[in-house]
């Protein structure tokens, strides 16, 4: 890869980031392409060489973000059902820490179920990442053996992931706490799900 393509490269990724933070901060109908250019410290015009627009840098960002909760659990290897969820969790808060854009895609991924004010082809795109009915079969997998508790395994996904949710955006509205290591223990989440012999 040459210098220059490496600078476009980095522009883009410079782009998303400050596209992600803002949409998390404002939403996206607060969030204008003038404000994302000023965040890069470029001109909107420079923005449109990567972008073509506001919604199309944002349908990017859902997509990535759908693409990551759909693709985890076929990624992770775990021997036990509830290894999956640890071994995530785990992985979650490293990245969280490493790469605060994790956070502002959880908050994105979240405000987005409500659908306000959000292009319908893009709200599909968010809606087609359904980690809870995926997370729901591997409970259900599980519970008889005893990996998780008892009850309905769609709740439990819905709880367990609500918690998760809840979670990253709070350290995105307190970023000090990841800066100060004050992370949930991972136990503490899992025990929503866990089951008694474990």
């Amino acid at each position: 890869m040459s210098i220059r393509d490496e600078q476009k490269e980095q522009r883009r990724q410079l782009i998303i980031d400050k596209a992600i933070e803002l949409f998390a901060k404002r939403g996206y109908a607060d969030t204008k392409i003038g404000d994302i250019a000023k965040a890069a410290d470029m001109s909107v015009g420079l923005m449109f060489h990567y972008f073509e627009s506001k919604e199309k840098l944002f349908e990017e960002l859902v997509r990535y973000g759908a693409q990551a909760a759909d693709n985890t659990p076929r990624e992770m290897n775990f021997e036990n059902p509830l290894d999956y969820f640890e071994g995530f969790l785990k992985t979650l808060f490293r990245y969280a820490k490493e790469q605060p854009r994790i956070m502002y895609m959880f908050v994105i991924m979240g405000r987005i179920q409500s659908g306000e004010g959000i292009p319908g082809h893009i709200l599909e795109i968010a809606r087609s990442a359904d980690q809870i009915s995926q997370s729901a079969e591997i409970i259900e997998a599980g519970q008889q053996y005893g990996y998780f508790r008892e009850g309905d395994p769609y709740l439990l996904a819905f709880t367990f992931w609500c918690g998760v949710q809840g979670v990253m955006e709070q350290l995105a509205v307190h970023p000090e706490m990841l800066e100060n290591g004050m992370l949930p223990e991972t136990d503490w989440i899992i025990d929503i799900i866990r089951g008694k012999k474990q």
